[in-house]
């Protein structure tokens, strides 16, 4: 397995990179985020995977080891294949696909073209388990400085619910108005106790029908 690559970038392409690695141009397939970040005739080191069928090697390449090892494990799901992986990839970054599968947030995968109702499912099914928690638990009895308990308190949610919303490609201004309004809920256990993922959802539901 070809695991990194560090190179001079030679070219830039809407859905690929050439890094000259020792004399050798390697066309490298990548997000339209990770692209952004390089620069013809500057170093670069990208990390790596390489693709192997009968007809063809694709490399794609990732701008950390995280998002190759994302890559990777979705396609350990039945019917996900390099393409939908990086289309995944390219909607969501790695902490949101992380967050998305750990939560069950099947409105966020299915924003990835090629992500149907039943096929976000199934990578939730298959993955909540391997991705680990979207975020520390809620009302886990954390103390602040002043002595009181912060799990559960709106202060406590509210900021990472709107970085999440910003991470899944909102704007700010949106993901603050829909933060707003799923904290306006009164007498709601997930909005006293904390509960971030069904509140994401909350907001996301939102989100979509403001659209």
């Amino acid at each position: 397995m070809i695991a990194s690559v560090r190179g001079v970038v030679a070219s830039v392409a809407l859905d690929h990179a050439v890094l000259e690695v020792g004399g050798v141009g390697l066309a490298v397939r990548a997000t339209p985020s990770t692209l952004a970040g390089l620069r013809r005739g500057e170093q670069a080191r990208l990390a790596t995977s390489l693709v192997v069928r009968e007809d063809s090697l694709t490399l794609f390449g990732f701008a950390s080891d995280a998002a190759r090892e994302l890559f990777e494990l979705v396609q350990s799901v039945s019917g996900v294949g390099p393409k939908i992986a990086l289309a995944l990839l390219a909607v969501l970054d790695p902490e949101a696909l992380r967050a998305a599968l750990a939560s069950g947030d099947t409105a966020a995968l299915t924003r990835a073209p090629g992500i149907g109702r039943k096929g976000a499912e199934r990578l939730v099914l298959e993955l909540r388990d391997k991705v680990g928690p979207a975020a520390a638990p809620a009302g886990s009895g954390t103390v602040d400085e002043a002595g009181g308990d912060t799990g559960g308190s709106v202060l406590a949610w509210r900021p990472q619910l709107t970085e999440a919303l910003v991470g899944l490609g909102f704007t700010p201004k949106q993901s603050e108005d829909a933060v707003a309004a799923v904290a306006a809920g009164t007498d709601d256990p997930a909005v006293d106790g904390g509960d971030v993922g069904q509140l994401l959802r909350r907001a996301l539901s939102l989100l979509g029908r403001s659209r």
